[in-house]
């Protein structure tokens, strides 16, 4: 999906009056996609060590870092939204602001439960 098509809609479907207007992490993103393709690494060899059998803890050490890899990565994308999205939308105002902020209320409570 193009970046304009995908930003036209919101999360939740409705058009967002900010179509036009970049994404915070689009500065980071060859560092994120970086990142991404190791967390896929490390997920591959998590499959790699449960078919060759390996000790169970060595297999639980290596969920465990991986998790704290999504956990980092989320954090810096909720941080980059946050002080893009969420800045650019409460400097815009209205029914905007309301709704960044929804969001990334909503974000944090997933992340803490997670």
């Amino acid at each position: 999906m193009s970046q304009t098509s995908h930003d036209a809609l919101s999360p939740s479907g409705n058009a967002d009056v900010s179509a036009e207007v970049s994404h915070g992490y689009l500065s980071s993103k060859d560092d994120y996609l970086k990142r991404l393709r190791r967390i896929e690494g490390q997920v591959g060899g998590l499959s790699r060590m449960v078919a060759d059998e390996r000790y169970c803890i060595d297999i639980l050490t290596q969920v465990s870092a991986t998790t704290r890899a999504l956990e980092s990565l989320a954090l810096e994308l909720l941080d980059d939204h946050l002080r893009h999205c969420v800045v650019r939308a409460a400097k815009a105002g209205g029914e905007e602001a309301e709704t960044k902020l929804t969001e990334a209320r909503a974000a944090i409570a997933r992340l803490v439960r997670s």
